[in-house]
């Protein structure tokens, strides 16, 4: 299990005003993301997240409210919930503003933290367009990765998700997976596009068709 860099958190903490002592919150961050259930979405996930986005960090208009984000984006993280991101939204707000950090800011990371529901792709919204689609374009990162590195993945969402039915699972799964591989890109920025949408397409048709036999 990946460890996270306190000292990354705190030194984000102080750049966006932050007045109290960030320490507690950062304990139950890492906490939240060590929860047993989490086969994927755990601190492994998270330091993926950082790193990949360490490497168009120059590119954000908005670096650390997008940097904040990403830790805070499956903090809640319930499989048998439809709100997770919600709830991860809210616990940001509340914890960022609690701690000295502008409303304007918390708000701005909770708007990123939604972007992750992955419900549609962000629609322009001024400068925060770049900032949004990066934010997705992180988290979906996976889908692009080594076959090898996918298909680990693709087990560990079924292990979150153990107590669904075999044929439940895979129906539901198809229709997810299948979503984003119908989309007209599913990478919108130019780094994840020309790094990983090659392979995602690859990677979620051989899914796909590995769910449609189930």
């Amino acid at each position: 299990m990946s460890s996270l860099d306190q000292s990354r958190f705190v030194h984000l903490w102080q750049r966006l005003g932050g007045r109290s002592n960030p320490a507690i919150l950062f304990t139950a961050l890492a906490a939240a993301y060590a929860e047993p259930h989490r086969a994927y979405h755990n601190t492994v996930h998270l330091q993926d997240c950082l790193t990949q986005f360490d490497s168009v960090r120059a590119s954000a208009n908005q670096p650390d409210q997008l940097e904040m984000a990403l830790w805070f984006h499956d903090a809640i993280y319930n499989p048998h919930a439809a709100d997770n991101e919600a709830q991860s939204a809210a616990w940001a707000i509340q914890a960022l503003t609690q701690g000295g950090i502008a409303l304007t800011l918390a708000e701005q990371v909770a708007e990123f933290i939604l972007a992750t529901q992955h419900q549609a792709l962000p629609q322009e919204d001024g400068t925060k367009l770049g900032d949004a689609q990066l934010m997705v374009d992180v988290d979906l990162s996976i889908l692009g990765r080594d076959p090898a590195i996918f298909d680990d993945y693709d087990r560990q969402i079924r292990l979150e998700y153990h107590w669904v039915p075999e044929k439940q699972f895979c129906e539901r799964r198809a229709q997810l997976l299948t979503g984003f591989l119908c989309r007209p890109v599913i990478y919108q920025t130019e780094h994840f596009y020309n790094r990983y949408e090659a392979q995602a397409k690859q990677n979620l048709t051989r899914a796909i068709g590995r769910l449609t036999t189930c």
